[in-house]
């Protein structure tokens, strides 16, 4: 399959997990939070909407290795490096959804031979499709994304994500928190990795950074900014590995300026 063929793909299974998830979403906010209830029926939700989304690839491309969240249907780092490796993750920012908070999404990231060639985010509140293939640009709204134009902090909005220890990390992440604030034009923390790399991809927000990211987070989202003209790196600058890491992107200069100010300089 080319990454046009591998594309549609993903884009048939991520909307297939994306109508589990809008079918379900009035049923969770209908029971009451303190309810185990509802916690049970939203890990039933997960899992419903990745065997929508896997059916889906196993019927279209039956050959290919599949690294998803919810099922942890992990396979090792060599064969992630080798033939069609479908990356996702059936509903990133599940807690947003348990609360009825309008961030959640669903990402597919392919990889073949170890490079991400084509990604689709599906935002499922708002109805939006981010998609990319490598090389051949990303999309959403109808139109080509491109990153933002903005280059000065000051004017500049920032996306991050919390650590998810809240022991060990929290210190040295404030410390990254208040030097960010201290020069950026504002900063949000949503909750779903996948539509704030998305958000930088359509020039919403100028840069993204977050620590401990699984590759069902970022495969779909770091080919998004790429394709957008972005970059993306580790927090050290690195080449992002799609693994367990960290993440940060932006359009060229405020990728550069984060990358400074996250380290202090």
């Amino acid at each position: 399959m080319n990454s046009a063929a591998l594309l549609d793909v993903a884009l048939e299974a991520a909307r297939a997990a994306a109508a589990v998830i809008e079918d379900a979403a009035p049923r969770v906010r209908a029971i009451a939070w303190r309810e185990k209830k509802q916690r049970d029926l939203v890990s039933e939700v997960d899992l419903a909407a990745e065997a929508a989304l896997l059916a889906v690839i196993r019927r279209r491309a039956p050959e290919a290795e599949l690294l998803a969240e919810e099922t942890a249907s992990t396979i090792a780092p060599e064969r992630q490096r080798r033939g069609v490796v479908f990356v996702v993750d059936p509903l990133d920012g599940t807690t947003n959804f348990l609360h009825g908070y309008p961030e959640y999404a669903v990402s597919v990231g392919v990889l073949v031979d170890g490079t991400v060639t084509a990604g689709v985010v599906v935002d499922v509140p708002m109805g939006e499709v981010f998609t990319a293939t490598a090389g051949g640009g990303a999309f959403g709204g109808g139109g080509r994304l491109q990153v933002s134009p903005i280059t000065e902090p000051k004017h500049a909005l920032i996306g991050t994500g919390f650590p998810f220890s809240r022991v060990e990390d929290v210190a040295p992440y404030v410390a990254q928190l208040e030097r960010v604030m201290a020069e950026a034009g504002g900063v949000r923390r949503a909750g779903a990795a996948a539509l704030d790399l998305a958000a930088v991809a359509s020039g919403r927000f100028e840069g993204f950074w977050e620590s401990r990211l699984s590759p069902w987070d970022i495969a779909a989202g770091m080919l998004l900014v790429r394709e957008a003209g972005g970059l993306v790196t580790t927090l050290t600058g690195e080449e992002c590995p799609v693994a367990k890491t960290s993440v940060l992107a932006g359009n060229a200069t405020i990728h550069r300026w984060l990358l400074e100010t996250l380290r202090g300089e």
